[in-house]
């Protein structure tokens, strides 16, 4: 068995290295040009991405690219520390949750493709496809196609696959919300190694790390209509940061501010697979970072596709299988997801109501058991 595999991001090279695990032949085809080398800021590997990882003998080489980031700790823009949760679970090897540059964990995710002989294709757009019997056929934009005996859709939120297996899909929704994020080396201000600080600010949502190295990693989401640009955003994230009581603003200013991205996640997508085609990761369930669980989530879709494709009769059972076991959990974290980002673009009299009840929120959510349901599952060949 064949599968082609549209899109080399994180899900493609992934799902692809687990299919050769249970013996499905994978080819990925990229829409772009180039790989991602450059694209991105940073993210969070929860727990469970990496014990997911794990079973397909991987998650070692991120770790060696990633710092570890197992608690957050929340604070009003007025300075007032509003509570602490757990970012993950620890693993039963002591493995915590990591944030790694999403530069270095496409490029380690896509070499150990390589090493594994799978084969990735640039400038393969994909425009259509056809079943016939029993294969699938990929139609590019540069004229060429592929045939195989699946078609698994790892082409991101705004899924060429999707609209081509649904055209009544539901298109990505924006968040309100623009993410920016930087390194700035030797920055000097405190901060306790391992911990996320989040802070609700008056007017913007500010996280940061500082790790061993005492570099500051941060990031900012900024309420902004879609599609309003200035020509230059670092004076613009300076005066959403400037009135709060931390070093936000001050970080920003010594920092290489790149454009925004818009923050879209995906309402329920009533169709995930039709035929021989399959849409996984963020085709399927694509969440705001809010939650730190989109990676993750694209792993796990990885290792429980290659299983049910192996312990199953057929691609139309494995397909149902697969959806069966991760839509309710899928869904899940991209409405917890949506909810948090929902608090970052609160109003002034909601912000207010906000960080008067989030404390309560956080006390309530301390115990590792109440996010068990999020870092406790476990994805298995």
């Amino acid at each position: 068995m064949k599968a082609l595999i549209i899109g080399c991001g994180i899900a493609g090279p992934v799902t692809a290295m687990a299919l050769r695990e249970v013996g499905v032949d994978a080819e990925i085809f990229e829409a772009y040009g180039q790989g991602a080398e450059d694209v991105g800021s940073f993210l969070n590997v929860a727990s469970n991405g990496l014990a997911a990882l794990r079973v397909l003998g991987a998650h070692h080489k991120v770790l060696s690219q990633a710092i570890p980031t197992p608690r957050m700790v929340m604070w009003s823009g007025s300075g007032k520390r509003l509570g602490e949760v757990a970012n993950g679970l620890r693993l039963d090897d002591g493995t915590v949750s990591h944030t790694v540059l999403r530069s270095d964990l496409y490029r380690t995710m896509r070499d150990e493709a390589g090493r594994r002989g799978i084969e990735v294709t640039y400038g393969k757009r994909l425009v259509s496809y056809d079943e016939s019997g029993r294969q699938v056929t990929a139609r590019f934009a540069d004229g060429t196609e592929a045939t195989g005996d699946l078609l698994i859709a790892c082409d991101g939120v705004h899924s060429r696959t999707r609209a081509i297996l649904d055209p009544q899909a539901p298109a990505a929704r924006y968040s309100g919300l623009y993410s920016f994020g930087g390194i700035v080396k030797d920055a000097g201000f405190p901060g306790e190694p391992g911990v996320y600080n989040m802070v609700f600010g008056k007017r913007a949502f500010f996280g940061y790390a500082v790790p061993e190295s005492g570099e500051t990693w941060w990031f900012a989401n900024l309420p902004r209509r879609l599609g309003d640009v200035p020509e230059d955003w670092k004076p613009v994230l300076v005066r959403a940061f400037e009135d709060d009581a931390n070093f936000s603003a001050e970080l920003i200013r010594r920092s290489d501010v790149e454009p925004g991205s818009p923050i879209y996640d995906l309402p329920p997508v009533p169709v995930w697979h039709r035929g021989r085609v399959l849409l996984v990761g963020d085709a399927a369930h694509a969440t705001s970072p809010s939650s730190g669980q989109g990676a993750s989530l694209a792993i796990e879709d990885a290792v429980v596709l290659a299983r049910c494709l192996r312990d199953s009769g057929s691609h139309t059972q494995a397909f149902e299988r697969f959806e069966a076991e991760r839509r309710p959990r899928a869904e899940r974290v991209v409405a917890y997801s949506r909810t948090i980002s929902n608090s970052k673009a609160a109003s002034p009299v909601a912000r207010v109501f906000r960080d008067l009840m989030l404390p309560f929120f956080l006390k309530k959510s301390a115990s590792q058991e109440s996010l068990a349901w999020m870092y406790r599952y476990e994805a298995s060949l």
